[in-house]
């Protein structure tokens, strides 16, 4: 009798770079060898050809095959290095080109990923597709919505020496001017505050348009600091002189930027400038504003916060509540109702920056006193006086809160209610004290159910001038000019890193509303906006795609081959028609895009018959058409046999279908985007089983599928 001996299979890296696993069968007299049926399969699959093996690339030798993979496993030259490589002559970053990947969060650039990444792609001969320049998502946000935060001036805690009773009463009595200078009511930095301003006429000498102080009194020997906020209607110039020093024309690194000058410039927004003096002649120097260097430039001097005092002064201590930006910790109690309380992570507190204090109360309580948290002040506060108060606050719901002054006896003096939005807002408020004995800081919660943080709290008697706060709002304009800036300063960075290697560019990427797609997205109006997502679209309008591709073309190469891409494209045929109107209006502009990119994560079910008609409504474009991210869920993390072949059947179906209804002039090319099955905790596809390979790297029946697809290119 024969006996039969089965050889139990083992998984093996089929990964197809140049030679194909198997396990070797023999035959004896003895032993006969019988194959189970899914190794014999599986070495079916591994007699397949690498991937560009099924392309003709002497009829098509621009034919893109592109595969997505994450930079780092790329870089490390691994097996997937060698598998990318080895079938597919294109590759895209899945997410290291990025801005969340490239920006940091003081707005610096770390383009060292992208460099290894070319260095990489240069040594296997491998293409790069640029993957993104322009999208709402994967954003550094946290850092790009900080540029756009109220600006949050503090004066400082001293005696301000310079005099500004006049101006604070509408008054130029005791400066002198020269030129068009007056005081412009409600133009300060600060709500319904003032600001000097000084409007310069049709000549070029800094001293036509000057803005001179009274005299400043100091004491020689000691070092005074200035603090100035300007800005201006246009971009501007302009300088500050003296009287009363031994160098009045010095040259001063007025904005900390590490350079001396004698001059400075302006912009729409307010800048701070500040520096200090110290060689007097005698007891007093005055300042000269000279703003004459440009023509018909409109310049403003905030009032409130124009600054001269001694360093070395008696600070004036204004804040009675220590630790009121909670960065140290807290000194605060609270009670009731099971609430609790406590300082945040850092990078919770006011415009996502430094901690704040938060305060969970659980449910609405029958009266406001029964939760609450409570400072004790170092001393009473002074019956008879006004102290006002401000701080920062936000809730992760709608509600009331209320501060109060209180007595050992729980009389107090209340500042009112405030209302609580879930947007962070400032509140200013003021009471009169009215008995000897308050000497705590209280605030009720039991008007609000949830969490409410707080941050930046300032507790001063109302006639403290030093350590006030004014909140600056970035105007419509500002906020353009800030994006606009950063748009261009991202295009620039990245195109001027890559473009001697990378010729080809995802340059705007879904910029299609799915609810609306004959429109572009918007955040606007979304009150869950991912932490990573910033719509430069709603600063710089329908026209930021126009703009992509002018700075594409300035700051890549001439010959460079520029996209728009989308997805879902295929399963809305009306957002197909809105990108392609889209592409039309960037085109109306001025601008060329030379293709379309159509993402296709699709399933087994997806409709074949729109399919087709998007093929057919991208053909008629005449542009490149590019297959851009392409994986196929079979809907189950444990498929089938059968779920596996219909997976095979429409990798098969989308390639052939490309290949029928684009012309191959318009062929860019197909990039297979789930290379690989995604493990179970994949941030992709976890568990859906797309890929071309499965977890450890054995071709699927998908990757066959492919195959056959390719060979009509």
């Amino acid at each position: 009798m024969m006996k039969q001996v089965y050889v139990k299979y083992l998984s093996v890296l089929a990964i197809s770079i140049g030679f194909s696993s198997c396990v070797e069968y023999t035959e004896t007299d003895d032993f006969q060898v019988e194959k189970p049926e899914e190794i014999a399969a599986q070495e079916a699959l591994n007699a397949y050809g690498v991937l560009p093996s099924y392309v003709d690339t002497i009829a098509y030798p621009n034919f893109k095959l592109g595969g997505a993979i994450d930079m780092n496993q790329y870089n490390s030259r691994g097996v997937m290095y060698r598998l990318i490589n080895s079938n597919f002559n294109e590759v895209t970053a899945g997410y290291g080109m990025k801005h969340g990947a490239i920006v940091q969060s003081n707005g610096s650039m770390d383009f060292s990923n992208v460099t290894a990444t070319i260095e990489a792609a240069q040594a296997a001969g491998t293409s790069i597709f640029g993957h993104t320049l322009i999208w709402h998502a994967n954003q550094n946000a946290t850092y790009l919505n900080s540029l756009l935060e109220p600006l949050i001036v503090t004066s400082p805690p001293f005696n301000n020496d310079l005099d500004l009773s006049a101006p604070m009463g509408g008054s130029l009595a005791g400066w002198m001017t020269t030129g068009d200078v007056m005081i412009g009511a409600g133009e300060g930095m600060g709500e319904g505050t003032d600001a000097f301003v000084l409007t310069s006429g049709s000549g070029t000498e800094p001293e036509s348009v000057q803005l001179t102080t009274p005299s400043i009194p100091v004491i020689p020997g000691k070092e005074y600091e200035v603090i100035v906020y300007v800005k201006s209607d246009v971009p501007g110039q302009g300088g500050i002189t003296f009287e009363g020093l031994s160098d009045n024309a010095p040259a001063i690194d007025w904005m900390n930027t590490g350079v001396d000058s004698t001059a400075f410039g302006t912009s729409i927004s307010w800048q701070e400038i500040r520096f200090r003096v110290s060689d007097f002649e005698g007891d007093s120097f005055k300042m000269n504003f000279n703003f004459g260097y440009m023509p018909s430039t409109s310049y403003s001097i905030d009032i409130n916060n124009l600054y001269v005092y001694d360093v070395d002064g008696d600070p004036i201590i204004s804040n009675l509540i220590a630790d009121g930006d909670f960065e140290n910790g807290t000194g605060w109690g609270g009670w009731g109702n099971g609430s609790s309380r406590g300082v945040t992570e850092d990078g919770m507190g006011f415009g996502g920056t430094g901690k704040a204090f938060y305060v969970t109360n659980p449910s609405i309580t029958g009266g406001f006193w029964e939760v609450q948290t409570a400072y004790d002040l170092a001393e009473p506060v002074e019956n008879g006086q006004e102290y006002k108060l401000s701080f920062w606050v936000k809730g992760d719901a709608e509600g009331i809160i209320r501060p109060e002054l209180q007595s050992p006896n729980y009389s107090s003096n209340g500042f009112g209610q405030v209302s609580v939005t879930t947007e962070w807002k400032q509140v200013e408020l003021s009471t009169l004290v009215t008995a000897d004995d308050r000497q705590r800081f209280v605030i009720s919660y039991g008007e609000f159910a949830g969490t409410v943080y707080l941050d930046n709290v300032v507790l001063s008697p109302a006639e403290a001038t030093g350590g006030s706060t004014t909140l600056v709002p970035k105007t419509e304009d500002e906020k353009y000019s800030i994006v606009s800036g950063e748009f261009e300063r991202w295009m620039e960075g990245m195109l001027s890193t890559s473009k001697d290697y990378i010729k080809a560019w995802d340059v705007v990427n879904e910029p299609m509303d799915d609810a609306n797609p004959s429109e572009i997205k918007t955040g606007i109006g979304n009150p869950d906006i991912p932490s990573d997502h910033f719509y430069w679209q709603d600063y710089l309008g329908k026209d930021y795609a126009v703009r992509a591709f002018e700075l594409a073309e300035q700051y890549g190469n001439p010959d460079d081959i520029l996209f728009v891409n989308d997805y879902n494209l295929e399963y809305s045929l009306e957002k197909c028609q809105g990108l392609i109107d889209y592409v039309n209006y960037i085109e109306s502009k001025g601008v060329t895009v030379d293709g379309i990119g159509t993402q296709m994560h699709i399933s087994l079910d997806s409709d074949k018959d729109k399919i087709v008609s998007m093929f057919q409504m991208l053909a008629a474009t005449g542009k490149l058409i590019k297959v851009s991210e392409l994986d196929i869920r079979v809907n189950s993390s444990n498929p089938t046999p059968e779920a596996l072949q219909l997976q095979r059947e429409m990798y098969k179906f989308v390639a052939d279908m490309y290949t029928e209804h684009i012309p191959a002039a318009q062929r860019y090319g197909i990039t297979i985007w789930g290379v690989t099955d995604s493990p179970e905790n994949a941030n992709w596809l976890p568990g859906e089983k797309q890929g071309l390979w499965d977890i450890n790297l054995n071709r699927k029946p998908a990757y066959a599928g492919f195959a056959e697809g390719l060979e009509g290119m």
